[in-house]
């Protein structure tokens, strides 16, 4: 088996939770990080969902984030573990896309989770109602806006801090604030 490339744009960034051998910062092209899934397990619940992101497609749109290369001994265990955490719905599919590497190589075929955009989890709503829905909902891993939090953080850390990310924070923080 050879090694396997994940793209990360979300909660991997910051809780990879499988083996890494090697983080580049990387770009997809066509696609957009977006809070456009209802979240009814890990950030809501199904009486109170919760948002979380997903990779929208979208014409000249780019999508920011992080290639996690598994090395090939770990390929087998890491799949199970992303297809347990990331297919807990059939919101999202499993797709392999092509990703452009911070220095410039392209690599095909890199293990890409995106929203079924015909799935009754997809979404697309305003700014300010994803950010009454993420101030308030919890799910089991934890308060929405914490999600939100810590990949508004990890962007920042990587310098690819993301504007509507930015504002979501700000104004959940106002909301929570009341």
């Amino acid at each position: 088996m050879n090694d396997l490339w994940v793209f990360g744009y979300g909660s991997l960034l910051w809780n990879p939770g499988f083996a890494v051998a090697e983080t580049r910062q990387a770009r997809l092209f066509g696609w957009r990080r977006s809070f456009c899934m209802t979240s009814i397990h890990h950030r809501g619940t199904p009486d109170a969902p919760g948002l979380v992101l997903a990779l929208d497609q979208a014409e000249g749109a780019v999508c920011h984030g992080v290639a996690f290369r598994v090395a090939a001994g770990d390929v087998r265990a890491s799949l199970a573990y992303l297809r347990e955490r990331e297919l807990v719905s059939s919101a999202y599919l499993e797709t392999r896309q092509s990703v452009t590497l911070d220095c410039g190589r392209m690599l095909d075929d890199v293990l890409t989770y995106v929203i079924d955009p015909g799935h009754a989890q997809y979404c697309e709503w305003p700014l300010e109602t994803q950010a009454r829905i993420i101030a308030h909902a919890v799910g089991g891993r934890g308060p929405n806006d914490e999600y939100l939090e810590n990949t508004a953080r990890q962007l920042h850390l990587l310098g690819l801090p993301d504007p509507d990310l930015d504002w979501l924070v700000a104004r959940v923080r106002q909301i929570k604030a009341g």
